[in-house]
């Protein structure tokens, strides 16, 4: 009877989809898209799980309306297999003890059998498995009993991977169950071609282990468990012939249906997280390995956690990497505020500095227009007066001429009395006006005279002859043939003072251009 089904599962396995097919090309930007699309599922992990978490209470509402209806505790154990692996265990054993008959029992048994090992019961799992005879199993469970088998031994097999000789010695009872279980699937099924790409994929035959897989991992109808253990076997076979592109988008794709389906008993994502890391990318590895483990503390699942706590030093190692580069990211952004913050102070003070000389230009402007207001006011004053002079002298030289008295006219024009009045009222005006424009003039002008020749005035003087040709220099009128009219002097008189006063100076050469920037500051 062995003999025949070996025959015929041999037989099977010379058939079926494109023996041998060509391994499929992954480019570099479907491993990106796969990543990307893996990275948003992530970023949804929590609404997945919660989606899970509700489909159970569901399940759990329908069991608490029938207690004793096993299909409903069936559903509910099945439900928290790879999501709660203790509370899957409970439900288990709660089908156990209510199933009436040992033939009703026994499905509740062989899942058990077939999860212990994930919470570290690896003798009692092996015990429980051995105590059901294969030929006691009906017809209708073999499937069952060897896919349990199957899964039992396989957990079992990687629990040891730091003993080779026990690793292999379950690995090969795992694949016995395996070869029995491809006997009695149904022909041409999803888990028959998934099951018959694994034994080629641990047996070593590639080739017709990528027909198959490919043909179950490409396949959108097929359950997301075995599209998801398909792309992990696929992921391997990449890594095999060096293809990191088709390693990385296979497990990127095995993560994902994980993740969408909320099974956190899982090892791609795992594997992914320490792929990732080599390549640099710390945050993202740091994210999958951090859900990696936090998938296998949530299920419960021991020996996923035994084999997540060996990334653990992985895990660390990329945390203190992440928080050094975001040290060194925050180090620069500090860096760069504190010279903006530096250039914006600078800006401020020379705005202040700006606003402030502002300020004094517009006060000297208001002064200078104080200055001008009164200046103009004296000048206008000055023009009143002459013109009311003039007018008097007018009226005053017809009264002459009329009364016959021309040489009295004569005398008082000769005698140059009226002039000397008339200038003495124009130094008053013009000594005033000059020195509310410059009104420190004076001192001014005796710090640029040694100090044995300074200018002191008599009581009651405003200016002097010097002073007055130095004030008409500094308005501008540095040509001393006006500065002789207006002031009404000869030219050598105006030479005479000039030259005088530079001789009193302290630098002679400047002490012109010197009077001149009186006043600017």
């Amino acid at each position: 009877m062995a003999t025949l089904r070996f025959l015929a599962i041999a037989f099977l396995m010379t058939v079926g989809p494109a023996a041998g097919a060509a391994f499929i090309k992954i480019s570099e930007q479907q491993a990106r898209d796969a990543i990307e699309r893996l990275d948003e599922a992530i970023a949804r992990r929590n609404h997945y799980i919660s989606a899970r978490r509700k489909h159970i209470d569901s399940l759990k509402q329908v069991y608490a309306a029938s207690p004793d209806n096993l299909a409903a505790l069936k559903k509910i154990s099945y439900a928290y297999i790879s999501f709660d692996n203790d509370s899957a265990l409970v439900y288990l054993q709660l089908g156990i003890d209510k199933a009436p008959t040992a033939a009703e029992a026994l499905p509740f048994k062989l899942k058990q059998a077939e999860i212990m090992p994930l919470s570290g019961l690896i003798g009692n799992a092996i015990a429980a498995y051995s105590a059901i005879s294969p030929d006691s199993v009906p017809e209708a469970l073999q499937q069952l009993y060897y896919d349990s088998g199957r899964q039992m031994y396989s957990y079992i097999s990687s629990f040891f991977h730091r003993h080779p000789a026990l690793k292999e010695r379950y690995a090969r009872l795992a694949l016995d169950r395996q070869e029995k279980l491809i006997g009695v699937l149904e022909k041409n099924s999803d888990l028959h071609r998934f099951n018959l790409g694994e034994y080629y994929f641990l047996t070593g035959n590639e080739a017709k282990a990528n027909a198959y897989l490919t043909d179950i991992a490409d396949n959108e109808r097929v359950d997301a468990n075995l599209r998801a253990r398909a792309h992990h076997h696929l992921s391997a076979m990449a890594n095999n012939r060096n293809d990191m592109a088709a390693r990385i988008y296979h497990l990127a794709k095995s993560a994902l249906s994980d993740t969408e389906t909320a099974t956190l008993e899982v090892i791609s994502l795992q594997e992914l997280g320490g792929i990732v890391f080599d390549y640099g990318d710390i945050d993202r590895a740091y994210i999958y390995l951090s859900t990696a483990l936090d998938n296998a503390v949530a299920c419960g699942a021991e020996l996923r956690i035994i084999e997540s706590s060996r990334s653990l030093p992985l895990i660390e190692k990329t945390h203190y990497e992440k928080t050094l580069a975001d040290s060194y990211i925050l180090r620069i952004v500090l860096f760069i505020m504190a010279i903006l913050v530096i250039g914006l102070i600078a800006t401020l003070v020379i705005l202040r500095r700006e606003m402030m000389s502002m300020d004094r230009l517009q006060a000297n402007l208001r002064v200078a227009n104080k200055n001008k207001e009164v200046y103009i006011s004296q000048f206008l004053s000055l023009c009143s007066i002459y013109m009311d002079k003039l007018n008097q002298f007018c009226k005053l030289a017809n009264r002459k001429i009329s009364a016959g008295k021309v040489d009295d006219l004569y005398r008082m024009t000769k005698s140059g009395k009226f002039i000397e009045e008339q200038s003495s009222e124009f130094y008053d005006i013009f000594d005033n006006a000059f020195l509310h424009l410059y009104p420190g003039f004076v001192g001014e002008v005796n710090k640029l005279l040694r100090p044995d020749c300074q200018i002191e005035l008599k009581e009651g003087e405003m200016l002097n002859t010097d002073l007055r040709i130095l004030a008409f220099m500094r308005l501008g009128i540095e040509d001393s043939s006006r500065i002789a009219r207006v002031l009404n002097y000869s030219l050598n008189t105006i030479y005479a003072y000039r030259n005088r006063m530079k001789a009193r100076a302290i630098d002679r050469e400047t002490f012109e251009k010197d009077v001149m920037n009186i006043g600017e500051d």
